[in-house]
């Protein structure tokens, strides 16, 4: 998990690539892409959007990996996570909710 918060995508992709279950997720119920697209890892969350990760699974706290980035003004994630499908309206607060909250609307129109 401390390598998706660091963003140490090499080493991640390695662990990954030998069997590291890409959706894995903490005692909260965070996945490795939520915490690499919380802590603004757009590289690190690609790499895991490319060996599979699910951008729509939601935490304990029913938080998706999309609308914490918008919390976190994290834009490059948010635009990864929005080109690869991320549900919009998932979560609580919702991608859509957060945005507005946040007057970032315009990162999910692209």
């Amino acid at each position: 998990m401390d390598l998706a918060r660091e963003g140490d995508t090499a080493q991640l992709a390695e662990f990954v690539d030998h069997g590291l279950p890409v959706d894995v997720t903490d005692a909260n119920g965070n996945t490795l892409l939520m915490l690499a697209a919380y802590h603004g890892h757009a590289g690190t969350v690609r790499a895991l959007l490319a060996r599979g990760a699910d951008p729509d699974v939601r935490n304990g706290r029913n938080q998706s990996a999309i609308a914490g980035a918008l919390f976190k003004g994290a834009d490059d994630v948010v635009t990864v996570l929005r080109d690869a499908g991320a549900d919009l309206d998932a979560g609580t607060p919702t991608a859509r909710e957060t945005a507005a909250m946040f007057g970032r609307e315009h990162l999910l129109t692209g």
